[in-house]
């Protein structure tokens, strides 16, 4: 038998291709989701209204005709029932025809290039769609089920994505389609149906200036707060090991420098800036605003206390810990016994503690560097190097 996987756009039978229609116009069995049948009911071929591919693949199974076409909603290679599908229909003779996806239809209405769109499916399932949107310029997003559309934007909105511009459609291809632009926290107070498309502009994605670590100490607005230098903060960013979607936690975050830095790599996960004086926590708001990093976020206060409500750490850098560091990675630990702990002691007594807390807690991945660095200084008309304060680097991890 022959099996035709056919995308048959939106579901207006205008999108088909010419080869699509031929295959449709000689199978002896229709097989789809029920709004995409009914634009064929003209013609006089026997239809079932089935989506699941193993209720697809047994209609098949008990059906001895020679050819049957199975109509898929948009492109098959897009988001589409066809990867299902395919394991399922092994021995048959399988023919894939491609359609025109929502992506490209709702794009060329929008008059938008999308060759460089980042797409996900929000269809009954929590896409990611902040992370999405905060690390891309262009995102698309398929919605449906309990993520409409105005649901998403309502996420984006609260995440500080609000003002961004996006683009919604319903009902593509059909005489009532509708697609409006707007701000997304305006469409976050509209009704959209619930197969409806999402497309949101973010003109400063979270990405790294450089590809290694050590942003240069002077882009950082510093006032008189405490920075972790460039060299140090480089080291620093390197021991902790991030992965894109990791937590981290910068408790002690003076100016936000190792924040800053944190958060351009992990574009799809969040970092969470501690601290307790309100000039640095002031300039820890500037710098997150300065390099547009909507998933920074500051705590205000002392810790371990104010850590209670954090989310679950994957790494935790502790820049400053205020004679609490016991406390600090022990509320770390609570919540995630598996997280990455990298501490920064510019004093004995810091370095001590630290290792105090790696015998107390049994860490069994421990690792202790000392970083001196000199810099250049002008002395008259000759240059010397000036040293700066040691500082030990102290990471620490429990496998799981």
């Amino acid at each position: 038998m022959k099996v035709y996987l056919i995308g048959v756009g939106m579901g207006n039978p205008d999108l088909l291709t010419r080869e699509a229609e031929r295959a449709i116009q000689g199978s002896g069995l229709l097989l789809g989701a029920e709004r995409l049948l009914v634009e064929f009911s003209s013609l006089n071929i026997p239809r079932k209204p089935l989506v699941k591919p193993g209720d697809i693949a047994a209609a098949l199974a008990g059906w001895d005709g020679e050819q049957a076409s199975v109509l898929l909603s948009g492109d098959i290679g897009f988001y589409s029932g066809a990867k299902s599908l395919y394991p399922l229909l092994d021995g048959y003779e399988v023919v894939s025809l491609p359609g025109v996806s929502s992506l490209s239809y709702f794009c060329a209405k929008c008059c938008i290039p999308w060759q460089d769109v980042y797409s996900i499916s929000c269809h009954g399932r929590d896409g990611g769609i902040v992370s999405a949107v905060q690390s891309h310029e262009k995102t698309f997003i398929l919605t449906g089920g309990a993520f409409r559309v105005e649901q998403l934007c309502r996420q984006l909105a609260d995440a500080g994505l609000g003002n961004l511009t996006a683009w919604a459609g319903e009902w593509l291809s059909y005489s009532n389609e509708r697609i409006l632009r707007s701000t997304v926290a305006e469409l976050a107070e509209q009704h959209f149906e619930n197969l409806a498309v999402l497309l949101v502009e973010n003109p400063h994605p979270i990405h790294p200036e450089f590809q290694a670590p050590g942003l240069p100490d002077d882009v950082f607005l510093r006032g008189k707060v405490p920075m972790t230098k460039e060299e140090v903060r480089a080291l620093a960013v390197s021991k902790l090991r991030l992965g894109r979607r990791d937590v981290v936690w910068d408790v002690g975050a003076g100016t936000g420098s190792v924040s800053v830095e944190c958060a351009l790599r992990v574009p799809e996960g969040q970092v969470c800036a501690v601290e307790r004086k309100a000039d640095a926590a002031r300039l820890i708001c500037q710098n997150r605003d300065k390099f547009c990093l909507s998933n920074l976020y500051l705590t205000e206060g002392e810790a371990p206390a104010c850590l209670e409500n954090l989310p679950a750490p994957d790494r935790v850098f502790v820049g400053g810990s205020g004679g609490e560091l016991r406390g600090i990675v022990a509320a770390a630990l609570e919540k995630n016994a598996g997280a990455r702990i990298v501490v920064s002691a510019v004093t004995l007594e810091t370095l001590t503690a630290a290792l105090d807390v790696m015998k107390q807690f049994h860490f069994q991945e421990t690792e202790v560097v000392q970083v001196s660095v000199s810099r250049s200084a002008q002395v008259g008309s000759y240059h010397m190097m000036k040293a700066e304060n040691p500082v030990y680097l102290i990471s620490m991890e429990r496998p799981e």
